[in-house]
């Protein structure tokens, strides 16, 4: 399992011009979900997110998590992150999960969140999404449930 994660003022997502999803200060968390994760992977993410340090306090710039601040959390499903662009022009998703065992996993990455007490916004799986962030800082890390690099 794969996230793109920003630290955000704000973030939004509206489908066909309408707001299906909106947060505050938090964390966008674009997730992909590869063929071979699993419920640990899950497990992984959920806990890395939760308690990542990546908001300013007691003077340090990364020093508080989502936790700690009780801040919100949007996930959006993004299997494009899982793109395999290192040969030819197009990008392969050979490895991303398919779309039913990805959207299981996408779901209970969202509850797993939830479940740590958070604020949790999703988007919708496989719909054409706009999704909206002013990012703070910026601050965009890249987390893999498997050790990819």
């Amino acid at each position: 399992m794969r996230a793109v994660v920003q630290r955000v003022k704000e973030a939004w997502v509206r489908i066909n011009g309408e707001e299906v999803a909106r947060i505050g200060n938090g964390l966008l968390i674009l997730a992909g979900v590869a063929a071979d994760d699993g419920p640990e992977d899950v497990a992984f993410l959920a806990k890395k997110l939760a308690n990542l340090r990546v908001f300013a306090g007691e003077g340090k710039l990364m020093h508080l998590s989502l936790l700690d601040l009780q801040a919100e959390a949007l996930v959006v499903s993004q299997f494009t992150i899982l793109g395999d662009c290192r040969k030819g022009r197009r990008p392969s998703f050979d490895h991303a999960a398919p779309p039913e065992m990805a959207e299981k996993l996408y779901e209970d990455l969202a509850a797993a969140l939830a479940g740590y007490g958070l604020k949790v916004a999703t988007g919708r799986f496989r719909q054409m999404m706009d999704v909206g962030l002013i990012n703070d800082g910026p601050v965009t890390l890249l987390l893999d449930s498997k050790k990819v690099f």
